[in-house]
């Protein structure tokens, strides 16, 4: 029996002591942890690889030696040697970090585990130790928390900001010196509570705060001004930045919030907008003096021709001599509608009319004019270019452009003495002076002089409006304004060449057309045809009757709207209604749309003394029917009957 037996009791030995060598090897062979043992007095009974590697000491040098060498002097002194094995024998284990020493008297700092070992009767037998050097780590955490601190610091330190941290809900998780000097709030009044409190009521109402958070989340950044609130209820206006803050693994942690007192810089912006205010009223009243003054010494010159012609009429004068008399008359008249046109244009921004036109033709026409414009003393010539191309251009305008830059070069020359001349010429350019203009075919018109010239300062000025060297009353500053908008509506240009003593040009560009056509017309009245003309102004209504009887038309005259539907009703066969769009209880559109109901043939025309743009709340009802500016000529009727058939 004892000899079978013998085997099963040797061979478990066997396994345990080969097991055994393998840990004794294993612990042997480990680098990176310094894996010890310990007698329960503290001697150092076993040293493996790791621990040589990083204390520096060999096996046979430490062996024997008791482990609080490895300790500096101070904690020596304090016993945290003896006090380490006592944790360990009374909570079971040991763990700290702090300074050890290497062989050589360098420093490392340690992470450390001391664990009690005891037999199976629960007697101590020693301690495993497992010491690792972290001073690598500890230096990582040492410029984190160095660099953290830095920042804090420079928070802390900024005061022109309030600089802060909210919490996913929004509640203040800290608050730097900025927030404090602006805000009012110490940390321990704010910190806690929700970042709504420094809005105002009627924002908190409106959500603005929930509104903020949820932009940042959603677009990555909330940036804004508006009102915010102080401590004391007093508000200042602030610029404020939110921007989320995400942990390594995406998850929303809270938002860091920036908050700029920029109320200065608005009052400042206020301040700034009402200088500009007052001055753009300054310049305003300025150009209003200026146009004044310009129209009352325009409008005398006119009326006083035309007071004089009525006088000289009243008291009889020869057939030859009336005939004089009414032509100045009628020069004067046509001057005056320029001048208001010009007047609507500026201050309603009437758009032109722009037709196809030879431009010699209409100078040519216009030549007459263009000459009594000027004394006898003053030599006028017209230098008209062979085949000139049509071009497109509102004639109205544009003899109205012409005369202002014939009567400017008038003035011009009349500075410098009586030899003067004034040419106008035309011709066809393919080049054309550097500028805002295409490349293309122009037609150019040229007035030029020989007198005083200008500065280039002036120059330069010329063409803005209510801007005139002249004295006051001498002019309203539109002249050459007018000529600007024009030639540019057109899709041209207007160019200065001046030298002070030696004359002006100023040319004008309008795209040549392809082609020339012949653009006349005639009409008459068919078979008698009956026209319903209604104005409110007496005298208006009683010329308006006399023209188109001139045309043959059987006139009916009404004196407001409700009249002129009852003519309607009882004159089945009235063709035409002209009609004054501005007229006391029912307006002229009103009575062209109640009348197209009762009489859907009716032929429409209209006519008011305002400009287009008056009626921007009707502009689609107006454009529904021919429009005649007053005041009109006989030729402008004729122009819209003639469309009407």
């Amino acid at each position: 029996m004892s000899v079978e037996s013998s085997p099963m009791i040797t061979e478990p030995k066997h396994d345990i002591v080969v097991e055994a060598e393998r840990l004794r090897l294993f612990i042997s062979s480990v680098t990176d942890y310094a894996i010890y043992m310990l007698s329960a007095e503290g001697i150092v009974s076993s040293w493996n690889a790791g621990a040589q590697r990083f204390k520096g000491y060999s096996a046979e040098e430490i062996i024997g030696q008791h482990f609080s060498r490895f300790y500096t002097d101070e904690d020596r002194a304090a016993g945290r040697p003896a006090f380490a094995l006592h944790s360990a024998l009374t909570e079971g284990k040991f763990e700290d970090e702090g300074w050890r020493v290497r062989k050589d008297g360098t420093r490392f700092w340690a992470s450390v585990l001391i664990d009690p070992i005891r037999d199976e009767r629960g007697v101590l037998l020693g301690f495993t130790k497992i010491t690792r050097d972290v001073t690598d780590r500890r230096k990582a955490l040492e410029a984190l928390h160095a660099s953290e601190e830095r920042f804090r610091l420079l928070v802390q330190g900024v005061t022109d900001y309030a600089i802060y941290m909210l919490s996913h809900d929004g509640l203040v998780t800290n608050w730097n010196e900025g927030a404090r000097r602006i805000k009012g709030y110490v940390a321990d009044e704010v910190v806690g509570s929700h970042f709504s409190r420094f809005y105002t009521e009627e924002d908190q109402r409106a959500g603005l705060p929930t509104q903020a958070l949820q932009q940042a989340r959603e677009q990555g950044r909330f940036e804004k001004e508006g009102w915010r609130v102080r401590k004391g209820g007093e508000r200042f206006w602030a610029h404020v930045v939110i921007d989320p803050i995400y942990d390594t693994m995406g998850e929303l942690i809270g938002y860091a919030k920036v908050t700029r007192d920029v109320t200065e810089r608005r009052q400042a912006e206020e301040n700034l907008a009402r200088a500009k205010d007052a001055l753009h009223q300054s310049q305003k009243l300025e150009a209003i003096g200026k146009l004044t003054g310009g129209i009352a010494h325009d409008f005398n010159n006119l009326l006083s021709v035309i007071v004089s012609s009525i006088e000289l009429l009243r008291h009889g004068v020869d057939r030859d001599a009336q005939l004089k008399i009414i032509a100045g008359m009628e020069r004067a008249a046509n001057r005056g509608a320029n001048l208001t046109q010009q007047l609507l244009s500026f201050a309603r921004q009437q758009p032109l009319k722009p037709t196809r036109m030879n431009l010699n033709r209409t100078l040519s026409s216009f030549e007459a004019m263009l000459r009594r414009a000027i004394p006898s003393s003053l030599e006028l010539k017209l230098h008209l270019g062979a085949n000139v191309p049509d071009i497109m251009a509102d004639v109205t305008q544009l003899e109205a452009a012409v005369l202002n830059l014939v009567v400017n070069a008038r003035d011009a020359v009349g500075a410098v003495g009586a030899d003067g001349l004034i040419t106008v010429l035309v011709d066809v350019v393919d080049s054309i002076p550097e500028g805002t203009l295409r490349q293309g075919r122009y037609v150019r018109l040229r007035v030029r002089d020989n007198g005083s010239g200008m500065s280039p300062d002036v120059a330069q000025r010329a063409v803005e409006p209510f801007f005139t060297t002249k004295e006051v009353g001498k002019g309203t500053g539109l002249g050459l304004s007018q000529a600007y908008g024009l030639a540019q509506q057109a899709g041209g240009d207007l160019r200065i060449t001046s030298t002070l003593g030696e004359g002006t040009e100023i040319s004008l560009y309008f795209p040549a057309l392809v082609a020339s056509v012949e653009n006349g017309f005639t009409t008459h009245a068919d078979a008698m045809e009956k026209v319903l003309v209604v104005d409110d102004q007496p005298e208006v209504l009683e010329v308006a009757v006399h023209l188109f009887k001139s045309l043959g038309y059987d006139v009916l005259p009404a004196n407001n709207g409700p009249e002129a539907l009852d003519l309607m009703h009882r004159h089945p066969d009235i063709a035409i209604l002209f009609s004054d769009v501005v007229m006391p209880g029912m307006s002229g559109i009103e009575l062209a749309e109640r009348a197209a109901q009762h009489q859907p043939a009716l032929k429409i025309l209209l006519t008011s003394g305002y400009a287009a743009a008056t009626f921007d709340e009707h502009a689609g009802e107006l454009a529904q029917y021919a429009l005649i500016n007053k005041p009109y000529r006989l030729s402008d009727i004729i122009k819209q009957l003639k469309a009407l058939h």
